[in-house]
């Protein structure tokens, strides 16, 4: 399950109404495969997510605060820990670092995926094209290999932007060059910001186009 931010409030942080959706389709997929999820092994979900500094430039939140710390204690209140092993991993800063720390930690050890035996995606329909083809280009895994379990409700989103950039940013790395080109786009990206919010007549612009 991949993250979707966190937000401020007077207890603490809490997770977005994105994030709080995806762990409700994590639910709701696994109450409705039940039955044939218990005649298998004990299914593992892991909830992947730090915060996002590489689409946002989000500082991080205190450990324990995070994307996967917040998803996993959401999946516990709702029970889902009944039917599953609950991970978290928290390091990530981007879509691309969720799947790389999933595999460094051993999160996917153990587990050999397939069209029998699928890898489940649960983010929203409009994160799920780029989901796919990082999943490929990390876990070395496609089409039936990975089934989707999108997420409704939170937020609309187009990803296509970022889908197309990473398609371009990543052609011909090979899989340990991956996120040195990543963190070599995200750079460009913030320093495109930081010029873009130091011109005011622009910003003026901006908002009073929205």
């Amino acid at each position: 399950m991949f993250g979707r931010g966190v937000v401020r409030t007077e207890k603490g942080f809490a997770l977005t109404p994105g994030g709080a959706a995806r762990v409700r389709a994590a639910t709701v997929y696994v109450a409705a495969h039940r039955a044939v999820l218990a005649g298998g092994d004990r299914i593992r979900i892991v909830f992947t997510g730090g915060w996002p500094e590489a689409s946002a430039g989000a500082a991080p939140p205190p450990v324990g605060a995070r994307e996967g710390d917040l998803m996993r204690q959401a999946a516990y209140e709702s029970g889902l820990d009944e039917h599953a092993d609950l991970y978290a991993e928290t390091r990530s800063r981007s879509t691309l670092e969720n799947l790389l720390h999933t595999v460094e930690d051993g999160l996917l050890s153990g587990y050999a995926f397939d069209a029998q035996t699928p890898l489940g995606l649960v983010t929203h329909a409009w994160h799920l094209p780029r989901v796919r083809f990082l999943a490929g280009r990390v876990l070395g895994l496609t089409g039936a290999a990975l089934r989707d379990v999108p997420a409704h409700g939170g937020e609309v989103h187009d990803d296509r932007g970022a889908l197309l950039l990473a398609r371009l940013g990543f052609l011909g790395a090979r899989a340990d060059q991956l996120l040195q080109r990543e963190r070599g786009m995200v750079a460009v990206g913030h320093l495109a910001r930081r010029v873009i919010n130091g011109r005011p007549g622009y910003r003026r612009r901006t908002v009073e186009q929205q």
